[in-house]
């Protein structure tokens, strides 16, 4: 059977929250695009600030509500707030609708996928080998607490003519289990030699309950 689906869109509704929250079907196509580019101006701005996770809110047509998660929040907030500023006045210009952009603090980065994808792709693309980067960053991992940890990493693995990849796993990985909740993130670490891919799924234990309708949003 072939596990090619998210395993965070698999659990939204049931175990996961949406992380862009509005209903307007007329302007979705419109939305969606403009969540896109919203999410590719921060990750791609702050690829320093470690970036979780980006959360929209749009309570009215002319309005978005943005919460970023990070593990490094001063990066973005800047000095007296004026990077923040700074960010805001951009989305401004690029949505032309009233942006409220807020920090928000990562508790436990070992145990967010996306964080974890970044720091193998970080120590690859300062020459680490990929194999020595995965496992000391899956040692973190598991001992932060988590119950499962697997990555891989594809693409021309130390300039090689041929890609290949490279998976390794540590404790249970359950992604068939909807109760479970499994974390995954993807990034790619840019070197000399091409991008080179990386995904990483962290399981964080079983969820005891299902959220509520008013939970998910």
């Amino acid at each position: 059977m072939g596990q090619k689906i998210n395993p965070v869109g698999f659990r939204v509704g049931v175990t996961r929250k949406w992380v862009s929250n509005w209903y307007n079907p007329k302007l979705a196509p419109t939305y969606i695009v403009e969540d896109k580019h919203i999410r590719d101006l921060i990750v791609e701005r702050y690829r320093g600030a470690a970036v979780a996770e980006v959360n929209i809110e749009r309570s009215k047509e002319d309005r978005v509500s943005i919460v970023v998660r990070s593990a490094r929040p001063g990066i973005i907030i800047g000095r007296g707030g004026s990077e923040i500023e700074r960010l805001q006045a951009d989305l401004e210009a690029m949505t032309g609708r009233s942006v409220k952009v807020s920090i928000q603090e990562v508790d436990r980065p070992d145990l967010e996928a996306t964080l974890v994808a970044q720091d193998v792709a970080r120590q690859i693309e300062n020459r680490f080998a990929p194999a020595r980067a995965m496992k000391e960053v899956m040692r973190r991992v598991m001992g932060a607490g988590a119950e499962g940890v697997k990555i891989k990493v594809s693409g021309r693995l130390g300039g090689a003519e041929i890609a290949r990849s490279i998976t390794m796993r540590e404790g249970r990985v359950p992604l068939q289990t909807i109760r479970a909740d499994i974390d995954y993130g993807f990034t790619e670490a840019r070197t000399k030699y091409g991008n080179i891919g990386v995904k990483a799924w962290v399981f964080r234990g079983e969820r005891s309950r299902r959220l509520r309708r008013d939970e998910v949003g």
